[in-house]
């Protein structure tokens, strides 16, 4: 398939608004066989076209300008945080769909001015809730690929999260899934240490559901894989407390 019939193919309401605006430069220097008078028909005709749920390939662009966003805050772009991305998406899409969407990538990440707010709520907007958590998982494993998060790095993440109506306790759910401490356990089920046996089973049943691989089915299996992620850590979080507890 080629570039310009996967990209029209695969989205939907990222097309339009700020993201349509990052995404139609970028297209200009990617989309084989597509003038940029084309281009812009494409992202003009789909501008105001709403869809009930986010399809697959607006998700990726969502990841890939945030990820560039994240990539840029510490102020310098380390190869390891370049390669986890493609890493990444090699291994959700395969190599020649990830080829292609890292090209994209590139291009994205050349562009200087892009406005995390307006971003942030164009996705808040239209994606789902469970969709936005797994952008943030993803977001927390790019910032520690070179083996350390930097301050800048968890305070732009931070600001994402805000602007995307994701709650204090489920960004310290899932930043608590790429740090070690003692009381991570506790953040990740999103309950305190004085919390009872009972607190802990109930909190453990509500995260369970809330991170759920079939939260996310509609993005494909491939993105099923990262939630599958987030669900095992609920469960060793679990039965961590399970065994330090005795119950």
């Amino acid at each position: 398939m080629s570039f310009s019939k996967w990209i029209g193919a695969a989205l939907g309401w990222s097309f339009g608004g700020p993201i349509g605006a990052i995404l139609g430069l970028a297209l200009g220097s990617v989309v084989d066989g597509m003038s940029g008078g084309n281009a812009s028909t494409v992202y003009h005709g789909q501008q105001t076209r709403q869809r009930p749920q986010t399809k697959p390939g607006d998700f990726e662009v969502s990841l890939l300008i945030l990820a560039s966003i994240v990539i840029k805050a510490d102020g310098k772009q380390d190869q390891r945080e370049l390669d986890f991305v493609r890493q990444q998406f090699v291994g959700m899409y395969g190599k020649e769909r990830a080829n292609q969407a890292f090209r994209l990538f590139k291009e994205i990440n050349k562009q200087q001015n892009i406005s995390t707010r307006q971003v942030c709520l164009q996705i808040r907007q239209m994606m789902e809730h469970a969709s936005r958590l797994q952008l943030l998982h993803f977001l927390f494993g790019i910032a520690k690929a070179d083996g350390m998060v930097t301050e800048d790095e968890v305070a732009q993440i931070y600001t994402i999260a805000g602007y995307l109506g994701i709650n204090h306790s489920d960004y310290e759910s899932i930043k608590a899934m790429f740090y070690e401490s003692t009381d991570n356990a506790y953040k990740i089920l999103e309950v305190n240490k004085s919390a009872t046996n009972d607190d802990i089973k109930k909190a453990y049943r509500t995260m369970a559901k809330k991170y759920h691989p079939d939260k996310v089915i509609h993005l494909g299996k491939e993105h099923q894989k990262g939630a599958e992620e987030k669900f095992r850590q609920v469960q060793a979080a679990y039965e961590q407390l399970q065994k330090e507890r005795g119950f």
